[in-house]
């Protein structure tokens, strides 16, 4: 119904106007942005929405890019000369970076590829909506897009829930904590939340790095030596545990201490009491002690690298942290905090990520996990010609396994049944665009990307329509 407006809700949320020569896909937009209360008109070309932009205003346009008369970079254009703050949003079929370049040099919001994920395409319009008076937050601690968990951990999936949950009880007890996960998971912060909720958050915190202490050195290190107690050493000298008195021990990378260190760390958890290298009388020390590593120690037990006596005095509580590939809705908004986070430091004044580059981020397994993420972000602002984030910026360690991008959607028939067949195809489509894309157009590597022969590509891209410069 070429521009007439739909919705029903007495305060609408936003009046939008819907640009798209294809009559299915501008009514599943009207049908969909009209359910979720906003007023809608469209245009079944670019002509038409240049027409209906000089006589009526819109908060958000959301155009097609390619059309049969005027393209989506021109109606782009025509709302920025109409209106210098003008939204819009580009989809398209055929995305490729350098049309989204061009799309955002010339002040689009975002450009989606198609087909995209319904809740992430409404996500994207509200925010859209929003952007105008939206602000970056000012400091860490006032984030909102999304909650801050104890000033630290940000995360809002059900697998971090739990983790919080488990914060929440373990903080107000004295039992010794485990922390388990991945390297890059985050596993300090979880213990630094400890602490911080805890009857002994006004006292030491103190980290110590056991992998990361030479072994000749780590007994004193700890324990603090004498004067005279061996070669160099001239005074006497405080260890970590008489230091953190009081307060909380965070024992990183436990598994990585040899077994006679093991031997007298097992002694001081049971005992509470710790001999200086040189020294004869035994001071009380009154700390807690919270471990983490990114060993299985069990299995560090059963093959004999790990006392097992040790092991139960540390593992009163296990808190098992999840890698990030595990808390995939996760990605967007950490994406965003370290965006805002290197754009302050920087001096930079990036604002968004792509949905095509945070598309990508979320189909990617993040062997570094959440400090792999915060790597890819800070490098990618400070390589950004633009004010948005976009995928040529992203370095990955394994482009290749975008590959498995759309593999893990959810299977949604509907109540009226899908078309198997066309949904193969959008599929199928979408990865040999997808592989163009990060192979900037080269079909031979985007051949190789996709596990096939540069003949069986071509064949697929004939037989769905795909021209060489798709």
């Amino acid at each position: 119904m070429s521009g007439e407006q739909a919705g029903t809700t007495d305060q609408p949320a936003g009046k939008i106007l819907v640009v798209d020569d294809e009559k299915s896909m501008r009514q599943f937009l009207e049908i969909m942005l009209s359910s979720e209360g906003y007023h809608v008109v469209t245009a079944s070309g670019g002509a038409e929405a240049c027409s209906l932009m000089e006589r009526e205003s819109f908060d958000l346009i959301v155009t097609d890019i390619r059309m049969k008369d005027l393209d989506g970079l021109e109606v782009l254009r025509k709302a920025k000369a109409i209106d210098p703050s003008a939204v819009v949003v580009l989809i398209s079929a055929f995305a490729t970076a350098e049309t989204a370049v061009e799309a955002m040099k010339e002040g689009a919001y975002d450009y989606i590829p198609k087909p995209f994920k319904i809740n992430e395409f409404k996500k994207i319009i509200s925010e859209a909506l929003n952007s105008r008076k939206s602000t970056l937050p000012k400091s860490d601690e006032n984030f909102t897009e999304g909650k801050f968990h104890f000033g630290l951990l940000v995360g809002e999936s059900p697998q971090m829930k739990k983790v919080y949950s488990l914060i929440e009880k373990v903080a107000r007890t004295s039992s010794n904590v485990l922390i388990s996960g991945e390297s890059g998971t985050g596993k300090e912060l979880v213990a630094r939340a400890i602490h911080r909720l805890s009857e002994r958050k006004d006292k030491p915190f103190v980290t110590i790095h056991c992998a990361g202490i030479p072994e000749n050195l780590i007994e004193s290190e700890l324990f603090g030596y004498k004067k005279g107690a061996f070669t160099g050493a001239t005074t006497d000298k405080q260890g970590l545990f008489e230091a953190a008195h009081g307060g909380t021990i965070f024992l990183d990378e436990i598994g990585e201490l040899t077994p006679p260190i093991q031997v007298k760390l097992l002694r001081v958890i049971q005992e509470r009491t710790f001999t200086p290298v040189g020294g004869r009388e035994e001071k009380s020390v009154d700390v807690r002690f919270i471990s983490a590593t990114n060993k299985d120690l069990e299995k560090e037990v059963f093959e004999e690298r790990f006392r097992e006596d040790l092991f139960f005095r540390l593992n009163v509580i296990h808190i098992p942290i999840p890698p990030l590939r595990e808390r995939e809705g996760d990605i967007p908004l950490l994406a965003r905090f370290f965006l805002e986070k290197f754009s302050r430091q920087m001096g930079r004044d990036i604002k968004k990520i792509s949905a095509y580059a945070l598309d990508i981020l979320q189909q990617y397994s993040f062997p570094g996990n959440v400090r792999e993420l915060e790597n890819i972000i800070e490098r990618s602002v400070a390589l950004e010609t633009s004010n948005i984030v976009l995928p040529e910026s992203l370095t990955l360690s394994n482009l290749r396994e975008v590959k498995q991008q759309r593999a893990r959607r959810k299977t949604d028939l509907g109540p009226e049944g899908i078309d198997l067949e066309e949904v193969m195809k959008e599929i199928e489509k979408d990865y040999i665009l997808k592989a163009l894309e990060l192979s900037r157009g080269s079909r031979q590597k985007a051949a190789e990307l996709l596990g096939l022969s540069l003949r069986s590509l071509r064949y697929r891209m004939g037989k769905l329509g795909l021209t060489p410069n798709s």
